[in-house]
């Protein structure tokens, strides 16, 4: 019933049958034969955007699930730390820092699954930009640790005094993305599967609390405890009044904001290197897939399409050829023409 036939054989792959053809051909040279007309590449547009927010943010339960949490965890908050001391103030940060952590996670642990069904409704349904909806995804994730970042500033200074700067906002705002950038990195921006993305993503906040020696000053062996310095949570400590005495190495005051930041930053600069670095080395795989199918593009597989498409390829390669994406020149063109009619090759169809 079909109009053409592809035979595989079990034993070598590498070559197949085409109908009655009485000489196999390559495999790739047949499949690559099957392809008539350029890569579909969707171009993204305002509706995307539209799209996204319709369904991301004015419809999404699961906002409005971390909003009714952070209440729920932010009242418990004022109601156990009320009229707390100031000696208390780096207690109260790490409880405050605790509860937006955990405010954000299950968010942030959703980014896999999120991820995965929007590749699959993208290929299936070509309707967005999976690229653009990545992006939009990790900015709303930001701007979502932003808001929790405002609340938990809200909630410290409602319990505890002397926190009032806004340094400690912006060293809050930090702390919290050292934490979390790894899993929106690793969710939306990779093809990991859940625990793995789950298990690398987490270990910045596991380690922060070994490393960061902010949970036990001066503490540690050395060479491992100069590791202190790679971590944004150190540097704030050394901002907080009851504790920053007792910090080992804290820099001067003017430059332990700036060392904050960058600490924060270090894993997502680290994860953009990596990706730079793949992308350098999937674009020259695909330039080396170009060349070998371009190096395909002979007389035979100007046949085989011919056999399985007929005239209509006759044309394609005409046009191609006038676009300057030929890959034959024009002597092979007036041959082929030659060989093959418009009857051969409506027959062969």
């Amino acid at each position: 019933m079909a109009d053409n036939t592809l035979t595989v054989s079990a034993i070598d792959r590498t070559t197949v049958q085409l109908n009655d053809r009485p000489v196999k051909v390559d495999r790739e040279k047949a499949i690559y034969a099957l392809s008539v007309g350029d890569e579909y590449a969707y171009s993204a547009s305002a509706a995307d955007l539209k799209f996204f927010l319709d369904v991301e943010v004015y419809n999404n339960s699961d906002l409005m699930g971390i909003a009714v949490f952070t209440c729920f965890a932010s009242s418990l908050f004022l109601l156990a730390f009320w009229d707390s001391s100031e000696d208390s103030q780096a207690l109260i940060l790490i409880a405050g820092s605790l509860v937006s952590y955990f405010c954000v996670k299950p968010y942030l642990l959703s980014l896999v699954e999120w991820r995965n069904a929007m590749l699959e409704e993208a290929e299936a349904l070509v309707h967005s930009s999976k690229g653009v909806n990545k992006t939009l995804k990790a900015l709303l994730t930001v701007l979502l640790i932003l808001i929790i970042s405002l609340i938990e500033f809200g909630i410290v200074n409602a319990t505890v005094d002397g926190l009032s700067a806004f340094k400690f906002w912006v060293a809050m705002l930090f702390d919290q993305t050292s934490l979390t950038f790894s899993l929106i990195s690793l969710g939306l921006f990779t093809q990991l599967h859940f625990q793995a993305a789950e298990i690398l993503g987490l270990l910045p906040f596991l380690l922060m609390i070994f490393l960061s020696t902010t949970f036990s000053p001066g503490s540690g062996v050395p060479v491992i405890k100069e590791l202190r310095f790679m971590w944004s949570r150190f540097y704030f400590w050394c901002m907080v009044p009851s504790v920053q005495d007792d910090m080992e190495g804290c820099p001067a005051e003017d430059l332990n904001m700036l060392y904050l930041i960058l600490a924060a930053l270090l894993a997502l600069f680290c994860f953009l290197c990596v990706k730079a670095f793949l992308l350098i080395r999937s674009k020259s795989k695909k330039t080396q897939e170009a060349v070998k199918r371009r190096d395909m593009v002979d007389d035979e597989f100007i046949e085989l399409q011919v056999e399985l498409y007929g005239s209509k390829v006759l044309k394609r390669l005409k046009h191609q050829q006038s676009a300057g994406s030929s890959m034959r020149d024009s002597t092979s063109t007036g041959n082929l023409s030659h060989h093959v009619s418009e009857d051969d090759a409506a027959a062969a169809v």
